[in-house]
């Protein structure tokens, strides 16, 4: 019997960063697909917020754990999985601070440079969501986008500087979390700077079917989704 349950959705960023996880950790775990059944009774019971990737397991104090980066820190701390989160307290900051700079800064601007263009929901107060004209949204949605020049960047100097990825030699959970956003910019044909291609490619390289495979979902369905707008 798996000792994980893992609900998902394919299409979605967080959800491709924990699915590379647990592949890439060999852990023991069964996937469920949510697709049409979040937001139900059922669900809102397991997870009041309603989000995924949702981890069950009977260790947590709740029985279920939300959030891609709290799913990982944890069990990379349970199974010790230092290799993807280092315990030397400088090496686990960095992976650390990557992480937290990608939800706070450079995902906003993701979401709202590509959910317009994958039909998916907007988060409430976005530009979006208001009774606006068509080109006012796709304006603020080009302005999203170009504004993630800067804070990606940061990633090549800062976290990067000379390392083939954030946790050195091998891919870390900050790496994941990474590689799993730049997925989602191919959705705008973002012209990725060859530094970003290179860690990509880097990415599927070190991690394999552990990459490749759940990549193939999120991929098929930007595929699709270009393919009913052309």
């Amino acid at each position: 019997m798996a000792t994980h349950t893992l609900s998902i959705l394919k299409p979605s960023v967080n959800n491709l960063t924990t699915r590379i996880f647990v592949r890439a950790a060999e852990l023991d775990f069964a996937e469920e697909d949510v697709w049409g059944k979040k937001s139900t009774p059922e669900f809102l019971a397991k997870a009041p917020a309603d989000l995924t990737p949702l981890l069950e397991e009977d260790g947590l104090p709740k029985g279920a754990l939300w959030e891609s980066c709290a799913i990982m820190q944890y069990l990379c701390n349970k199974h010790g999985l230092d290799r993807f989160y280092p315990t030397d307290p400088g090496e686990r900051a960095m992976v650390d601070s990557a992480m937290f700079y990608l939800i706070g800064t450079v995902y906003p601007l993701v979401a709202r440079a590509t959910y317009p263009r994958l039909a998916f929901g907007q988060y409430a107060g976005e530009v979006a969501t208001a009774e606006v004209s068509d080109e006012l949204k796709e304006k603020a949605r080009q302005d999203a986008q170009d504004a993630l020049t800067g804070p990606l960047d940061v990633y090549r100097a800062w976290f990067l500087d000379g390392r083939t990825f954030i946790g050195g030699d091998t891919p870390s959970i900050a790496d994941m979390r990474f590689a799993a956003t730049l997925e989602f910019l191919r959705a705008i044909d973002y012209d990725f700077p060859a530094w970003a291609e290179e860690y990509m490619a880097a990415m599927e390289s070190a991690l394999g079917e552990a990459y490749s495979e759940p990549a193939a979902d999120v991929r098929g369905y930007i595929e699709y989704v270009r393919s009913q707008s052309s």
